[in-house]
């Protein structure tokens, strides 16, 4: 069963934002969104568009081809 687009999103930012010892509140002041939207992107519950997907990219310090460079969208 393929998993929800959404909730790889939300994983692989869950994943990135760890991996870079950031706070939900931390990631979303960096990227300038509030942090119930970190919380609920993370969890699958919102539909992104590009340009917040690039936003938080910043925030995390990777680029786009490096965020969608991982196994979970392979």
């Amino acid at each position: 069963m393929q998993k929800d687009s959404r909730l790889l999103l939300g994983q692989r930012v869950r994943s990135l934002r760890k991996s870079k010892n950031l706070s939900q509140e931390e990631l979303a002041r960096i990227s300038q969104v509030d942090r119930t939207y970190i919380t609920s992107l993370e969890n699958g519950h919102r539909n992104v568009s590009i340009l917040l997907i690039q936003k938080i990219c910043e925030g995390l310090g990777v680029s786009l081809k490096a965020f969608f460079n991982d196994e979970l969208f392979q």
